[in-house]
C-alpha cells in the first residue's frame, strides 16, 4: 500500500511539473487535545490563581524567562541578563525579534506597565505579593507609594532594570509565573475588559487565542509571529476541561484526549494494568491541605484546630483513598527542596491511636462529645479524589464528637468563594510550587497574601518571614529562618496539611517532549505529536 501511495505521489508531481504548474502536497494540521481537570477562571495573567490557567497562559504568553520541558529556567522574552554584585539589581536584555501577535515590538516599557498593573490595587491581583521582593512593590500595592517609585525601569526599548529590596535567590524562577508576564497596554487601553476575548487577545507567546467555549474548550493556534515559531511543532492546542476524572479516562481511551492532568486514584491499579507506561506518576512539589477559618469561632481556638488536625489519619487517606499516589503530609512545605528541612507537626511521630486519644481529651475539655457534637462543614471542589478524602475525614472524626456535613462545588466556584473570603469552616485547598523555594508555600499564609484563605494572621509568623527575607544573601541562614517561620505556622495551625502531591498524568504515546518533572510543567511549545 505504501509503495503504491509513493508511486502515485511521484507520478502526480511529475505530471504537474510537466504541465508547468507548482505542486504543493497537503499536510494535515497537528492538533493536541489537552485534557485538564478544571475550567480556567480567566486568561488575564494578572487575575488568575490556579494551575489550570497557568498551563494555558504558559502557551499564550512569555515572561522575561520561562521553563523548558524539564522545568528548568531558560531565556524567554529576555535573551540575557546580568545581576549586580550585591544581588539586588537585575538588568535584562530583551530579544530584538520579540513581537506581540499583532506585530508590535515587545519592549521594556511593556514589562514596566505589566509590573505596575499587577501592583495596582484596582487590578485586584491575587498574586500581587509575587513581586513584593521588588523595591516599593508592596508599598505601591498598599497605596503607600506611587507606581513610578517601584524598582522597575526601562533603560531603553530593549533594556529593563529591576531593583530588589534584598537579595532574593528564587527571583529568576519566580519570573516564570504568569503573574509576571507582560500584557499589551495598547490592547487594554483600546478594549478594556474585553481585551482577553478570542479575536482580541494580543499575546507574545508561542500560541494565540481563537476560541473559548466555557466548560467545553479553549482553542489556541500557533503564533506565526513568535520569535521561535519555526521550532513549534503543534499547530493547534485544545484545552478541554473535564472535572470527572473517570469520564476523562474514557475520553482518553476513545482518542478524544491526548493527555489528561489527573487520575481517578480509586482506579489506579486497573489503570496501570491497562495503560502501562502511559500512566505517569512521580514526585511533585505540592501540598494538599485544608484551609481552616481562623477568624471565626470556634476555629479561632488553636487547641481545637490542632485537635482536628491530630485526629485526621493521613496514612489511611494516602494508602486507601489515594492508592499511595500521594504521601502523608505534616508540613506546608513538601520535601524535595534543596537545602531545606520542613518543620513538621509535633504529633507526626505519635501513633494514630495516641493522636486520637489526645485529640479526644482536648475536644472533651472544650465540651464536644458524641452527645454534644461539634458541627463542621467541609467544602471541596468537584473530584472523586477530593470527595473520597472528605468522606474519609468525616468518618474518622465522627467517633470523636465531630459532626461533618459536606459541600462541593466546581473548581472555579470553589476557589472564587475562598478568594472572596466566604463564610466557611474547613475548605479543601492545594498549593503547587510557583518556584522551587519554601517561600512559595509559606508566603500564601502571610496576612497580605490573596491566597491566605484561612485568614491566618500572626505577628510572630510575619516577623519570622521578614527575617528570612532580610537574610536573602545568606542561603543557610535564610533557610533556617524559613524553617522557624514554618514551625510557627504549623504550631498555630494556620492550615491543616494532609498530603504531599505526586503528579498523575496519562499521556498518549503519540506525544513526544512531554517530560516528567517535579513542577509538572509541560509547555506545548516543546511537545510534538505523531
Amino acid at each position: 500500500m505504501l509503495k503504491n501511495m509513493l508511486k502515485a505521489t511521484v507520478f502526480a508531481t511529475t505530471m504537474a511539473l510537466a504541465a508547468g504548474t507548482f505542486y504543493t502536497p497537503a499536510f494535515a494540521e497537528v492538533v493536541y487535545n489537552r485534557g485538564t481537570a478544571a475550567e480556567s477562571e480567566s486568561l488575564d495573567p494578572h487575575k488568575t490563581s490556579t494551575i489550570y490557567e497557568a498551563a494555558v497562559l504558559r502557551d499564550l504568553f512569555q515572561g522575561l524567562v520561562m521553563q523548558d520541558a524539564k522545568a528548568n529556567v531558560i531565556p524567554g522574552a529576555a535573551e540575557s541578563w546580568t545581576v549586580s554584585d550585591d544581588g539586588t539589581v537585575y538588568t535584562f536584555k530583551l530579544r530584538k525579534d520579540g513581537v506581540w501577535s499583532d506585530g508590535a515590538p515587545v519592549t521594556a516599557d511593556d514589562f514596566v506597565y505589566a509590573f505596575h498593573r499587577l501592583e495596582d490595587p484596582a487590578t485586584g491581583a491575587e498574586y500581587a505579593s509575587m513581586l513584593y521582593p521588588v523595591k516599593n512593590a508592596e508599598e505601591v500595592n498598599t497605596k503607600k507609594a506611587k507606581p513610578e517609585e517601584m524598582g522597575v525601569k526601562a533603560i531603553d526599548a530593549n533594556t529593563l532594570e529591576v531593583t530588589l529590596k534584598a537579595p532574593t535567590p528564587y527571583f529568576l524562577e519566580m519570573l516564570t509565573h504568569q503573574a509576571t508576564y507582560p500584557v499589551s497596554k495598547a490592547s487594554i487601553d483600546k478594549l478594556g475588559a474585553d481585551w482577553i476575548k478570542p479575536g482580541n487577545l494580543v499575546s507574545n507567546g508561542a500560541y494565540t487565542l481563537v476560541e473559548w467555549v466555557p466548560n467545553d474548550h479553549i482553542k489556541l493556534v500557533k503564533n506565526p509571529k513568535f520569535w521561535d515559531a519555526a521550532s513549534v511543532k503543534i499547530d493547534t492546542v485544545n484545552y478541554i476541561p473535564t472535572e470527572d476524572r473517570s469520564s476523562a479516562i474514557k475520553r482518553f481511551e476513545a482518542g478524544e484526549l491526548d493527555s489528561y492532568d489527573d487520575l481517578p486514584t480509586e482506579q489506579l491499579a486497573d489503570l496501570k494494568a491497562k495503560f502501562g507506561d502511559q500512566i505517569r506518576i512521580g514526585p511533585y512539589l505540592g501540598t494538599f491541605y485544608f484551609a481552616i477559618n481562623t477568624d471565626k469561632a470556634p476555629w479561632d481556638n488553636v487547641e481545637l484546630r490542632n485537635a482536628i488536625s491530630m485526629a485526621i489519619d493521613r496514612e489511611f487517606i494516602a494508602e486507601k483513598v489515594w492508592q499511595n499516589a500521594m504521601l502523608p503530609g505534616y508540613s506546608m512545605v513538601p520535601p524535595g527542596i534543596e537545602g531545606y528541612t520542613p518543620s513538621v507537626a509535633k504529633f507526626a511521630d505519635m501513633s494514630q491511636i495516641d493522636r486520637e486519644d489526645e485529640a479526644k481529651k482536648v475536644l472533651e475539655k472544650l465540651g464536644y462529645t458524641p452527645e454534644n457534637p461539634l458541627k463542621m462543614e467541609i467544602r471541596y471542589n468537584t473530584s472523586e479524589n477530593n470527595k473520597n478524602t472528605a468522606v474519609a475525614i468525616q468518618e474518622q472524626l465522627k467517633p470523636l464528637g465531630i459532626e461533618i456535613t459536606l459541600l462541593n462545588t466546581d473548581t472555579k466556584t470553589h476557589y472564587s468563594f475562598l478568594e472572596q473570603k466566604g463564610d466557611y469552616d474547613l475548605a479543601r485547598a492545594g498549593w503547587i510550587a510557583d518556584y522551587k523555594d519554601p517561600e512559595t508555600f509559606l508566603g500564601i499564609s502571610r496576612k497580605a497574601s490573596g491566597n491566605n484563605y484561612s485568614d491566618y494572621i500572626s505577628p510572630k509568623f510575619e516577623e519570622a518571614m521578614d527575617k528570612a527575607a532580610a537574610a536573602g544573601g545568606e542561603p543557610e541562614e535564610r533557610m533556617k529562618r524559613l524553617a522557624e517561620a514554618e514551625r510557627i505556622l504549623i504550631d498555630e495551625v494556620g492550615n491543616i496539611p494532609i498530603l504531599y502531591y505526586s503528579y498523575k498524568d496519562i499521556v498518549s504515546p503519540k506525544l513526544h517532549g512531554f517530560e516528567d518533572n517535579v513542577m509538572d510543567v509541560h509547555p506545548s511549545r516543546f511537545i510534538s505529536k505523531d
